[in-house]
């Protein structure tokens, strides 16, 4: 694969010929395909059925069924419009996820560079095969896992791979890896290994597995059988006490149907759905794509949030933050390879004098440099390195100091010699000619590599200083470089001989700094009660300075950081104590959340690159970044975060708790509609009401409550307390939590008021059955406004106007003559009106008092 930007060296191409066309178009039906992952689009009726498979849709398939037996063919209709609805939204939003994160992966170009015919070729990456000779340039991104025969100053990204964040230096004997980054040098290299045999390949494969249920599909599961039990029961109790009095069998079994129908909350799956579609759509419009449509409320349970460091927690850049000379050091602002910022000393701008010696540390670092800064493109306003990412944040620093710019020190000092940085020497050194003839030695390097007596002319008090400063910046998680120069008389030896007698110019301070949100968004999941943790594979140090920076761990409080190899010799180790993870391999992150889940967390896991793959496939919620995030991430995550920024995971959790609150607020009410019915129809007769309601009137009560309004409730506003409380336990029921004990209060509230209604119209002379029906819609629907959370908000209009409806609708019923004859209702007056409305008032004040009570409690 190839993104080789315009500034990349020409790769040259070996004197060998490389494989012929015919030879790789036979290795290639031999070995197949250079893809890890390839996308298999899934047939439209098995998302289909996978909708269909729902608990809740199966309990509404057999309320379908039984409305079918007793003739009641609108109601069937009804229902059956609900199962379409939700299925249609289910596989509408899977489809429009996969597109939108097919988009997404255009964004990366899968071409590569071989030579084939004795010719270079660019080829499709999925038809690089082995044995084939890559040529690798800056900017590549290496196809396949291939042997290295030639390499010159190679520098490679392998963070996509290991997640260390410093670039790792290669050379000819070693390997590459497949979804490796050139960010310097060139190279050739001998194809071992493609698709699922390659290193990317063998990671990929962990993702094979099917997804566990999320915990509301687990939830409502349990509902549908509580349910089913619970409905079969007390229907036929009414049946059997009916026959007792009785009364006719065909029209106890009609209504006890009826009952059934009615005590099922048939639009339950409707609401769900819509709750979730309007929090996807809301999340997408915030920069959260979701792949599946459970995941919005699963994020809603999270309680533990497993995040990765490059890139999420911190920039993805290199960046000087401070500066350190004999004289005095310096802090340096700004973010990025923008050369914006400024130089201070606790806070405060430096004098010319204070600038002088800082500006010839960095001028001599930009002029050891080989690196170059990309100005933001059309359309963007983001500066990109152009080779080593170090060496771009020196040139950066070096800006912001007021250095001449690096076209206009080459031109006065230009480059006559250098010694490039190995392995082994661990420094680079560059010879510049001086306008008055003379040589100017530039040399940076590791500190260890530096601050010897061999290299530099220095006091040995000074050079104890310079160490003890190195050191305390490591610790901080730093990477350090020490520079150092002269300037020579008519110099004509190799650089490398100039590597002696030279003077300290200083200490450069490099890291990839965390993001200004960062610590914010940690700080809102503790609020939330969501216990974050570190997994990279960088150095232990810089994963603790970065948890340190951000708030992830403070002192003395779960601050060790364990590495991967320490947990390969301690396999017995608790993960659940341990905060930060350094050196982690893909399995090792596949244990963590292994862990978590065990412990009875409901985990979600960030993650951008190749390894992190398993982990994301394997979590609650996997969070991929969708901008820098490869392929494989994608494809694993239920979340694609296209701004790459870690707050918009709080701000999915935080929908995720909406949809839930709003489901929860739907059962409370529906259920405790029909639990009053059902309590309705049992002890009316008990207080001389025979038969309380008929069945087509139990139907249009629960057709009017549970249709328009009971759906409104799904797009109603977060509530103030949403991120200020624990998440629920994933194996809590979804009747705990006091919503079974509000529903019980909630039903024999609205059971109370709608018979005393009836009792009193009977008293009155007036139609009682009729007024029994329309106070026991009003009431219902009374309790559907009680039950907001912000109850004089404008942000979800639709249900006070789906409330307005039904009330017209139920008058309508005792009014218009079609309905009078279909509902056998009659005209109940002002009387009865008052009645009624009396009744939804009592209603929505028992459940704003149920509302506070609980409030308190919690």
């Amino acid at each position: 694969m190839t993104s080789r930007t315009a500034d990349a060296p020409a790769v040259r191409a070996p004197d060998r010929p490389g494989l012929t066309q015919a030879e790789a178009e036979r290795r290639l039906v031999r070995h197949g395909r250079n893809e890890v992952s390839p996308p298999r689009p899934t047939p439209l009726y098995s998302r289909v059925l996978a909708q269909l498979r729902d608990p809740l849709i199966m309990v509404l398939l057999g309320a379908a069924l039984l409305t079918i037996a007793i003739g009641d063919h609108p109601d069937a209709v009804v229902i059956g419009l609900v199962i379409v609805f939700n299925t249609t939204v289910g596989v509408a939003q899977e489809v429009r996820a996969e597109r939108a994160v097919a988009a997404l992966s255009a964004l990366s170009a899968p071409h590569a560079r071989v030579l084939r015919d004795g010719a270079a070729h660019e080829v499709a990456a999925a038809l690089v095969v082995p044995g084939d000779t890559l040529l690798l340039g800056e900017g590549d991104i290496v196809a396949a896992d291939a042997d290295l025969t030639e390499a010159t100053a190679l520098l490679l990204d392998e963070s996509m791979l290991t997640g260390e964040s410093e670039p790792v230096e290669k050379a000819a004997g070693e390997t590459v890896s497949a979804g490796t980054v050139v960010v310097r040098g060139r190279a050739t290299a001998t194809t071992t290994a493609t698709g699922p045999a390659s290193a990317l390949g063998r990671i990929a494969a962990l993702l094979d597995g099917d997804r566990e249920p999320t915990p509301l599909q687990r939830r409502l599961a349990s509902l549908g059988r509580v349910l089913a039990v619970v409905t079969i029961a007390l229907c036929v109790l009414f049946f059997a006490l009916g026959l007792l009095r009785g009364l006719p069998l065909s029209i106890m079994a009609v209504t006890a149907i009826s009952l059934a129908v009615a005590a099922v909350p048939e639009s339950l799956p409707a609401v769900v759905t819509l709750a979730l579609a309007l929090g996807a759509h809301r999340m997408a419009a915030r920069g959260a794509l979701v792949r599946r449509l459970p995941a919005v409320e699963t994020l809603g349970s999270v309680s533990v949030l497993a995040t990765d460091k490059t890139g999420t927690l911190t920039e993805g850049r290199m960046v000087v933050q401070h500066l350190w000379t004999p004289s005095g050091a310096a802090d340096v602002s700004g973010s990025g390879y923008a050369p914006r910022g400024e130089l201070t000393r606790t806070g405060h701008p430096l004098t010319p004098e204070e600038l002088r010696p800082l500006r010839e540390l960095l001028t001599t670092a930009a002029l050891c440099n080989d690196a170059s800064l990309k100005p933001p493109q059309a359309g963007s306003d983001t500066w990109a390195a152009v080779g080593d990412p170090m060496e771009a944040a020196l040139l950066a620093a070096a800006a912001k100091a007021g250095c001449p710019g690096p076209a206009e020190l080459h031109r006065a000092c230009p480059r006559i010699a250098e010694a490039p940085f190995d392995s082994l020497r661990k420094r680079m050194t560059t010879l510049h000619h001086l306008p008055d003839g003379n040589v100017l030695v530039c040399l940076k390097g590791a500190p260890e590599a530096v601050l010897t007596p061999t290299v530099l002319a220095e006091p040995s008090e000074r050079l104890d200083r310079a160490r003890e400063q190195a050191a305390s910046l490591a610790a901080e998680g730093f990477r350090v470089l020490a520079v150092a120069g002269i300037e020579r008389i008519q110099w004509h030896l190799p650089a490398a001989a100039a590597e002696q007698g030279l003077h300290l110019l200083g200490l450069i301070a490099i890291s990839d700094p965390p993001k200004a949100a960062a610590a914010a968004t940690l700080a809102a999941c503790r609020d939330a009660g969501i216990t974050s943790v570190l997994i990279t594979g960088d150095h232990p140090a810089t994963a603790h300075a970065i948890a340190a920076r951000t708030g992830l761990v403070q002192d003395g409080k779960s601050g060790e950081v364990v590495t991967g190899p320490e947990l390969a010799a301690a396999p017995d180790t608790d993960l659940t104590a341990v905060r930060v993870f350094a050196r982690t391999d893909p399995q090792q992150k596949l244990d963590i959340v292994h862990a978590w889940r065990a412990h009875g967390a409901v985990t979600a896991m960030t993650g951008d690159g190749v390894n992190d793959g398993p982990a994301l496939r394997q979590a609650d919620i996997g969070v991929a970044m969708g901008a820098r995030g490869t392929e494989v991430a994608r494809q694993a995550a239920d979340l694609v975060l296209t701004d790459d920024e870690l707050s918009t995971v709080v701000t999915a959790v935080e929908e995720g708790r909406r949809v839930y609150d709003n489901i929860r607020r739907f059962l409370v009410y529906a259920m405790a509609g029909g639990a009053a019915e059902i309590l309705v129809m049992l002890l009316g007769p008990l207080l001389g009401l025979p038969l309380p309601l008929r069945a087509g009137q139990i139907l249009w009560i629960n057709l009017l409550t549970h249709g328009l309004t009971g759906m409104a409730m799904g797009a109603e506003p977060v509530a103030p307390e949403a991120m200020r409380r624990p998440p629920r336990p994933p194996d809590q029921h979804i009747l705990a939590a006091g919503v079974w004990q509000r529903l019980l209060v909630l039903a024999a509230a609205v059971t109370a008021v709608s018979l005393l209604a009836a009792l009193a119209a009977r008293a009155m002379d007036l139609p009682w059955q009729s007024v029994l029906f329309l106070a026991l819609l009003a009431a219902q629907l009374g309790v559907a406004l009680g039950l907001r959370a912000r109850l004089l908000t404008r942000a979800n209009l639709f249900l006070p106007a789906s409330v307005a409806v039904s009330a017209a609708l139920a008058t309508a019923a005792l009014h218009v003559p079609a309905l009078r004859s279909l509902l056998d209702t009659e005209p109940v007056g002002w009387t009865g009106v008052w009645l009624a409305s009396a009744a939804a008032l009592a209603a929505f004040a028992a459940a704003r008092l149920l509302r506070a009570a609980f409030r308190r409690k919690a």
